[in-house]
């Protein structure tokens, strides 16, 4: 059975020229819950030019995260970079950002659609994620899934949905790369927007496709004493992280 489609919302699918499998894998999916999407050409980390090599902070992303970067660590931040350039230039003021090994839930579609018909309560939010994030009820949905404020840490950019405020706000902000896309993206209390996730999280990330970023070496790890800087700003950003997140919930109580 289709399910109802979503409306005035952009979609747009992260796919390598080298990955045309994994594009008509998520094609189906999308086809199936009649959600027509772009394709979006990934950068490929491999053959990044000059000038998207200069688009990475190497010292900066040495000591935020405490190891060298691949290339598809960078192919994968300019390619969602790009992707988030496209929403903000979207006629739709909602956009879908997947990339292509997402696992699409059968309800997606509704869940789209609540989270549109409640503008104001989000600016990104997270439709999977790779750690719980900690989260707490900001209301529930008319889908039976809530939507949260997290806590903690949730990293994954398999698929989240961002308005125009957003996209803007990290059009003028993402560059140069200083962490992983994921790390980047959820920090509200920095680009001054409201980030939330959808529970249960209705899309998943396909633990059985190979990686088209690789596998990251632990000799890409930086010396231990060289990590000391790293391990202050994780703290920092925890910190921050849970003092926005708290001061998000106290406003949605507030307004609710």
């Amino acid at each position: 059975m289709q399910e109802e489609r979503s409306q005035g919302i952009s979609i747009y699918v992260i796919n390598l020229e080298r990955s045309p499998d994994r594009l008509e894998k998520i094609a189906a999916q999308l086809r199936q819950l009649n959600l027509p999407f772009q394709r979006i050409r990934a950068v490929d980390g491999k053959l990044a030019t000059p000038e998207q090599n200069q688009c990475l902070n190497l010292s900066l992303y040495k000591k935020r995260h405490g190891k060298l970067p691949t290339p598809g660590e960078l192919g994968c931040y300019l390619s969602h970079y790009e992707a988030i350039c496209m929403a903000a230039q979207s006629e739709n003021n909602v956009s879908l950002i997947l990339e292509d090994d997402a696992i699409l839930g059968s309800c997606l579609a509704s869940t789209l659609n609540a989270l549109a018909a409640i503008p104001a309560s989000w600016d990104l939010v997270k439709l999977s994620g790779v750690h719980s994030g900690t989260p707490i009820q900001v209301m529930p949905m008319s889908t039976g899934e809530t939507l949260s404020v997290m806590l903690t840490k949730c990293t994954g950019a398999s698929a989240y949905l961002i308005n125009k405020k957003a996209a803007l706000a990290l059009r003028e902000g993402l560059l140069p790369m200083s962490l992983p896309i994921d790390h980047e993206i959820d920090k509200g209390w920095h680009y001054k927007f409201q980030v939330r996730a959808v529970l249960p999280f209705p899309i998943t990330h396909n633990t059985e496709a190979v990686s088209t970023i690789g596998e990251i070496p632990k000799s890409l790890k930086l010396p231990p004493h060289q990590r000391i800087p790293t391990h202050i700003y994780r703290v920092q950003t925890e910190i921050q992280r849970l003092a926005y997140g708290l001061g998000e919930l106290w406003h949605s109580r507030l307004q609710g």
